[in-house]
Protein backbone atom coordinates (compact mmCIF):
# COMPACT_ATOMS: atom_id res chain seq x y z
CA UNK A 1 0.00 0.00 0.00
CA UNK A 2 1.33 3.36 -0.77
CA UNK A 3 -0.54 7.00 -0.72
CA UNK A 4 0.48 9.95 -2.91
CA UNK A 5 -0.81 13.71 -1.21
CA UNK A 6 -1.55 16.43 -3.71
CA UNK A 7 -2.66 19.89 -3.01
CA UNK A 8 -4.82 21.25 -5.78
CA UNK A 9 -5.43 24.91 -6.33
CA UNK A 10 -9.27 26.03 -7.55
CA UNK A 11 -9.36 28.97 -9.28
CA UNK A 12 -12.04 30.66 -11.66
CA UNK A 13 -11.40 31.93 -14.78
CA UNK A 14 -12.78 34.63 -16.96
CA UNK A 15 -14.90 33.08 -18.48
CA UNK A 16 -16.54 31.54 -15.48
CA UNK A 17 -15.27 28.33 -15.37
CA UNK A 18 -13.48 26.62 -12.74
CA UNK A 19 -9.23 25.40 -12.96
CA UNK A 20 -7.62 23.35 -10.95
CA UNK A 21 -3.80 23.79 -10.52
CA UNK A 22 -2.02 20.59 -9.29
CA UNK A 23 0.99 20.50 -7.09
CA UNK A 24 2.14 17.13 -5.88
CA UNK A 25 3.74 16.56 -2.72
CA UNK A 26 2.84 19.75 -0.70
CA UNK A 27 5.05 20.85 1.73
CA UNK A 28 4.02 19.11 5.27
CA UNK A 29 1.72 20.73 7.53
CA UNK A 30 0.71 23.92 4.74
CA UNK A 31 -1.43 26.06 6.45
CA UNK A 32 -4.93 27.82 4.83
CA UNK A 33 -3.31 31.14 5.12
CA UNK A 34 -0.32 29.98 2.76
CA UNK A 35 -2.62 28.60 0.28
CA UNK A 36 -4.97 31.61 0.36
CA UNK A 37 -1.19 33.90 -0.15
CA UNK A 38 -0.32 31.67 -2.27
CA UNK A 39 -3.77 31.81 -4.25
CA UNK A 40 -4.53 35.39 -4.15
CA UNK A 41 -1.00 36.30 -5.54
CA UNK A 42 -1.23 33.82 -8.42
CA UNK A 43 -4.81 35.85 -9.41
CA UNK A 44 -2.81 39.73 -8.67
CA UNK A 45 0.33 38.88 -10.71
CA UNK A 46 -1.36 37.47 -13.37
CA UNK A 47 0.69 33.78 -13.35
CA UNK A 48 -1.23 31.10 -15.16
CA UNK A 49 -4.20 31.63 -18.39
CA UNK A 50 -6.50 28.65 -19.52
CA UNK A 51 -8.23 28.43 -22.27
CA UNK A 52 -10.86 30.07 -20.79
CA UNK A 53 -8.97 33.39 -19.80
CA UNK A 54 -7.06 34.43 -17.39
CA UNK A 55 -7.50 33.45 -13.45
CA UNK A 56 -9.60 35.86 -12.01
CA UNK A 57 -10.69 34.22 -8.61
CA UNK A 58 -9.28 32.08 -5.77
CA UNK A 59 -12.10 29.66 -4.80
CA UNK A 60 -10.27 26.75 -2.50
CA UNK A 61 -7.55 24.79 -1.86
CA UNK A 62 -7.30 21.93 -0.66
CA UNK A 63 -5.23 18.67 0.39
CA UNK A 64 -6.13 15.45 -1.50
CA UNK A 65 -4.54 12.33 -0.57
CA UNK A 66 -5.22 8.75 -2.28
CA UNK A 67 -4.06 5.46 -1.19
CA UNK A 68 -3.16 2.86 -3.89
CA UNK A 69 -3.37 -0.75 -2.86
CA UNK A 70 -1.63 -3.43 -5.63
CA UNK A 71 -3.52 -6.42 -5.69
CA UNK A 72 -1.46 -9.78 -6.65
CA UNK A 73 -2.65 -12.17 -8.60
Amino acid sequence: MSSDTDLDLIFLNAAGKKVILNIEEPKPGVTKAEIDTAMQAIVDNNVFTSAGGDLVEAVQGRIRTTTLDVVDE
